[in-house]
């Protein structure tokens, strides 16, 4: 089988592309700085300028929010047509964390307590009434970027007015307080194979790897691997990182990565993250293959009045006779097996023919 990983080339994407090649016969590494999507016509992705071809059976595409709107094109484009982890809606909503937050609270998914306002106006507002210290954020940005604390009305406030030449909308969330831990876990499918505990640095609110977080392995219970694997769901990816921060009422469900560093987690769990991933890609996109010429054949049996699971017997069909040849429904092809560079019997007289597989016991007879 033939597959693709289209991203920005990190150490993390590289590590899948090593691991996938143990399992899929051919494995292209494309960048997706030089993807383009022709929106003219047929959904067309050009990579250099040609068309990707159309022989892939897995496509994973991966990358940094700020190309969210290719990888959403994309994944459009390719979807359904090979087998791809991540659904287009979710390069949209898995990497704006207003959608995201909508999403979950959508689907009961716990959560902290979140307020989007309209205006600054609105927001002090909000301010007013909740308690502190709270958290802000910039709807997109990952690795702790665009995050803020606030321990005071003042504060807030202060950093709300800066904010607001910015022009750029934000989250009011409720501080959790875990002394700086929290956990992120790898859902793979529908498994957390990985998790691990983060610890913010002293003096530093924000426990990402990327901002001097140092990770420990961990084992989730059975209740935050549930949430862990439907928040990934309901966002539409098979592959992602998962937030956890651990309140006094239970997990809750902080933020989603569709394209999570390796680095760091597989440091600390001594778990292949990226086998695991390459091992999934190729398990689904070999049943989706599968699934795909079962629905090919099914689609044609019906064109020619065959329910699935009937035998065939007899077909009552018009015959198609192009330069005095007979050409028979491609589901008959399909359902005998028939090719090119076998020996066939072929009896015929007027009003009748049997086509058979050519055998030794046929020759004896």
């Amino acid at each position: 089988m033939k597959a693709a990983v289209i991203s920005l080339g990190s150490i993390s994407s590289k590590w899948v592309i090593d691991a996938m090649k143990k399992d899929f016969d051919q494995v292209d590494n494309i960048n997706l700085k030089e993807i383009e999507v022709n929106t003219v016509g047929d959904l067309e992705v050009l990579y250099q300028g040609k068309k990707i071809d159309d022989d892939y059976d897995c496509i994973y595409v991966k990358g940094s929010f700020r190309y969210q709107p290719i990888m959403r094109a994309i994944s459009t484009a390719i979807y359904g047509k090979v087998y791809t982890p991540i659904t287009p809606n979710a390069f949209t909503s898995g990497h704006d964390k207003v959608l995201t937050q909508l999403e979950l609270q959508k689907n009961k998914i716990p959560m902290p307590k979140t307020y989007l306002a309209s205006s600054v106006e609105a927001a002090k507002k909000v301010l007013e009434k909740i308690n502190y210290p709270i958290v802000m954020k910039f709807p997109s940005g990952t690795q702790g970027k665009g995050v803020m604390f606030a321990d005071s009305f003042a504060s807030a406030s202060s950093m709300m007015d800066a904010l607001s030449a910015l022009r750029q909308p934000f989250l009011i969330q409720e501080f959790v307080e875990t002394g700086g831990i929290d956990t992120r876990a790898i859902v793979v499918g529908n498994k957390v194979v990985a998790a691990m505990n983060r610890e913010s640095q002293e003096g530093e609110m924000r426990a990402n790897i990327h901002v001097g977080g140092t990770g420990k392995s961990c084992e989730l219970d059975a209740y935050s691997k549930k949430i862990a694997v439907e928040a990934a769901k309901v966002i539409g990816a098979e592959v992602c990182a998962v937030d956890i921060l651990e309140s006094v009422k239970g997990p809750v469900i902080i933020e989603l990565n569709l394209s999570p560093g390796l680095q760091g987690i597989t440091k600390a769990t001594k778990v292949d993250v990226a086998e695991k991933i390459a091992k999934f890609l190729y398990k689904k996109a070999k049943e989706f293959k599968e699934s795909g010429k079962k629905q090919d054949a099914s689609k044609m049996m019906a064109e020619i009045g065959i329910k699935g699971g009937d035998k065939l017997k007899e077909i009552v069909t018009t015959l198609d006779i192009r330069s005095n040849r007979i050409l028979l429904p491609a589901a008959i092809t399909s359902m005998t097996k028939f090719n090119e560079k076998e020996e066939y019997c072929i009896e015929a007289e007027k009003g009748f023919l049997s086509i058979k597989k050519f055998c030794i016991s046929d020759e004896k007879e």
